[in-house]
């Protein structure tokens, strides 16, 4: 009825055909994009706004996606990109620090044992960039998808509206590539179960001297968890808030917020004074979820569009990076034979569904043994971490699990393409 309504009231100023419609220009969509156009199927990528500039999106790129970058012969020409190299994640308690993930423990299984950060629309300026010498490749800014084209129960494509009206992509295979907001999972009308995470995140920026420490650092203080993240000028700062209490720690004033920093980061407290004013602080509210089936005829969704991922451990985008990966193995062979079999969408989701339930449960007992508990501690009970992760940090044979689970993940894909 809705796609009905939007073809009879307005014009479609012209309707194009495509092999591949993707729909959301983050890290799935571009890398699915590139995969494609490489074997020269037709595709179009349809991004709602006008560039991929967003403040304090996901930015960290895991060895998982720097080995899929390196298979495609990317690797070396991302690295001169400037950016930074998480090597170990430290966290620091009361009762001391602890080395929770050490990357080199990879050294041996991974070329680039390291987590590179960088803003992600370098990342995606990149991708696209490599995508663009392929005559059969197709970028769209400014395209807002309003509706799908469905046809006998098959999805055979969007409609969307550009600057200058109404457009038309048709395609055998649309993929919803568009974020945990996705546009394309309500119009194809899929519920996703929703789990509860305890938490939400303010971050904001804080200079970086010649002299600050360099590494990853989680600190936990009294009812206060800050994460820094190295970004070469400076610091982007993370405070971990209770889940839904953002207006409260608002309304305490910034001089409250001012003064976390400087009992949690000691040395970071005269340059807190550097937060003033609530627009330099960016809301996220930690969320995630999965969809039951992924796909219906001629639709795929994928990336936190299919798996909306928390925060926790920085793995959304290399998830999403490697579902793309996925579908491009599973896929490609059918969009050059023009068909498109039912049973290869459902192909794609069991190839990346039990990695991204596994890491979702790692997600949530961190979320609930580290942070919730860590949130709700007093100066009389202070925060200890759970035993599993002391352990971790203390014995070299299991301080390498969690950087392969964080780093490469539980079944890591790899390119099957030239």
């Amino acid at each position: 009825m809705q796609n009905q309504t939007i073809s009879t009231v307005h014009e479609i100023l012209d309707s194009v055909e495509t092999s591949c419609c993707i729909v959301g220009g983050g890290p799935a969509g571009v890398m699915l994009a590139l995969l494609l156009a490489r074997q020269d199927i037709p595709v179009i990528l349809l991004e709602a706004h006008a560039d991929f500039d967003r403040e304090f999106r996901g930015d960290t790129i895991h060895p998982s996606v720097m080995t899929i970058l390196d298979e495609l012969g990317l690797a070396e020409d991302f690295l001169q990109l400037q950016h930074t190299e998480m090597r170990e994640m430290v966290f620091q308690t009361s009762q001391g620090e602890v080395h929770l993930a050490n990357f080199a423990h990879l050294a041996k299984t991974a070329k680039y044992p390291f987590v590179a950060l960088l803003p992600q629309v370098d990342f995606l300026n990149f991708i696209t960039r490599e995508a663009s010498r392929y005559p059969c490749f197709q970028l769209v800014f400014n395209a807002q998808v309003d509706s799908l084209i469905e046809e006998d129960g098959v999805v055979r494509g969007v409609r969307y509206r550009g600057k200058d009206g109404w457009h038309e992509v048709r395609a055998p295979l649309t993929v919803g590539a568009d974020g945990r907001f996705s546009r394309m999972r309500k119009l194809a009308g899929m519920e996703p179960i929703k789990a509860s995470p305890p938490m939400d995140i303010l971050w904001f920026r804080l200079s970086r001297q010649s002299g600050d420490s360099s590494e990853t650092l989680a600190r936990f203080g009294t009812r206060a968890i800050l994460v820094l993240l190295n970004r070469f000028d400076y610091w982007q700062v993370g405070y971990v808030i209770p889940k839904g209490q953002y207006q409260q720690v608002r309304a305490a004033g910034l001089e409250h917020l001012r003064a976390v920093v400087a009992e949690t980061l000691p040395e970071l407290a005269e340059r807190a004074q550097e937060l003033r004013d609530w627009k330099q602080v960016s809301v996220l509210s930690v969320e995630a979820s999965r969809l039951p089936q992924w796909y219906r005829p001629g639709l795929l969704l994928i990336g936190d569009a299919a798996h909306v991922m928390s925060p926790v451990g920085g793995v959304g985008i290399n998830y999403a990076i490697q579902d793309a990966v996925a579908t491009a193995n599973i896929l490609a062979p059918d969009l050059q034979r023009g068909q498109l079999p039912l049973k290869h969408l459902a192909a794609v989701q069991r190839r990346r569904e039990i990695p991204t339930r596994f890491i979702q449960l790692v997600q949530t007992f961190l979320q609930n043994r580290v942070f919730a508990l860590a949130l709700a501690q007093d100066q009389d009970h202070p925060f200890t971490l759970p035993l599993p992760l002391r352990l971790m940090g203390r014995f070299p044979v299991l301080s390498g699990l969690l950087p392969r689970l964080m780093g490469t993940g539980l079944w890591p894909v790899h390119v099957n393409q030239k």
